[in-house]
């Protein structure tokens, strides 16, 4: 990560904190909305890779807060819903690991069981492939100059990877940690939450399955494979 875009996300952390008691108030004063206008125009003149790591902090920090819609474009929303969802199951990820590394039964952290470490590397191979797909849609759409429909193969790969990930990722977190993980007083529920409205926010499973696949078929023979190469 550039020294540039380091200094983007600690503001990016400092503000949202403050926004977590304060509301949408602080992020805007902050000037997110600038993120992407040129530097000529006024903005900060960032790419989408900066855009990316913010709202990956927003899906941590405040998921509840509108701020994608503030930062992006509605041709944009459903490529910046997959990096809200990229930090929220990474948030996901990190309160299960403590969990079981603090709760003990039989004498032993719940981490110590095979078949939670099972579960839980299970879940972080789901975080990293949505992480992984939120970095290749942010490498694509700053190829593209962030023209949607140019990188509409990655932003409907994406978008249902991330989707197909919530099932698993908010499944295995609430299982390792029992019931606390449905109270109000504790973190958990305030991510997955949010990952089971993203889910289904600009298209379900179904919708973007069915835009990926119509892609594909238009590419016929080894087109997927050229088309995949070259980009």
């Amino acid at each position: 990560m550039s020294a540039a875009r380091e200094m983007l996300c600690d503001t990016a952390r400092a503000v949202f904190a403050e926004a977590v008691t304060a509301g949408i108030a602080p992020v805007e004063e902050a000037g997110f909305a600038l993120l992407l206008v040129p530097e000529a125009d006024g903005g900060f003149g960032g790419d989408w890779g900066d855009v990316n790591a913010v709202l990956q902090i927003a899906g941590v920090i405040i998921p509840d807060l509108p701020v994608a819609a503030l930062i992006a474009s509605d041709a944009l929303q459903p490529a910046a819903t997959v990096s809200l969802m990229a930090g929220a199951m990474g948030q996901a990820l990190v309160l299960s690991i403590e969990h079981v590394n603090t709760r003990h039964q039989f004498g032993r952290p719940l981490g110590k069981f095979q078949a939670v470490q099972q579960s839980l590397a299970v879940m972080a191979c789901e975080v990293r492939a949505v992480e992984a797909a939120a970095g290749a849609l942010a490498a694509r759409l700053d190829a593209v100059g962030l023209d949607p429909s140019a990188a509409g193969f990655e932003i409907a790969a994406a978008k249902l990877r991330a989707n197909r990930a919530v099932g698993v990722v908010t499944a295995i977190a609430h299982q390792v940690h029992g019931a606390i993980g449905f109270t109000r007083e504790y973190d958990l529920n305030r991510v997955t939450i949010a990952l089971m409205r993203w889910r289904g926010e600009q298209g379900n499973d179904a919708y973007w399955a069915a835009r990926l696949g119509r892609q594909v078929a238009g590419l016929r023979g080894r087109g997927l494979w050229e088309a995949l190469t070259v980009r």
